[in-house]
């Protein structure tokens, strides 16, 4: 792996994510990265951006959509079923 591909993949450990201007400045100061790497950078922020997230299936949304509908806005039924619909819709 080239110098830029390593370095780029060590700030996304520390910071978490990377931005356009991150890669733009890391590949002048130390050279293009191959297609490959290219590729695989983005694999590793997709999975980076994707850890921590709740998983939701299907089911889930529905069945919390429906309590949402019958719950008292105030209960905690009502926040749980919330928490797994705004998980949902965003792609958790």
């Amino acid at each position: 792996m080239s110098e830029t591909f390593n370095k780029l993949k060590a700030l996304l450990d520390e910071k978490g994510s990377l931005s356009a201007e991150d890669i733009e400045k890391m590949s002048t100061e130390h050279g293009a990265m191959t297609p490959q790497e290219v590729i695989d950078l983005e694999s590793l922020k997709l999975k980076k951006s994707k850890e921590g997230r709740t998983e939701v299936t299907m089911e889930q949304y529905l069945e919390a959509t429906k309590t949402l509908d019958t719950a008292a806005e105030d209960s905690e039924e009502y926040k749980k079923a919330e928490a797994i619909v705004t998980a949902f819709e965003a792609g958790g």
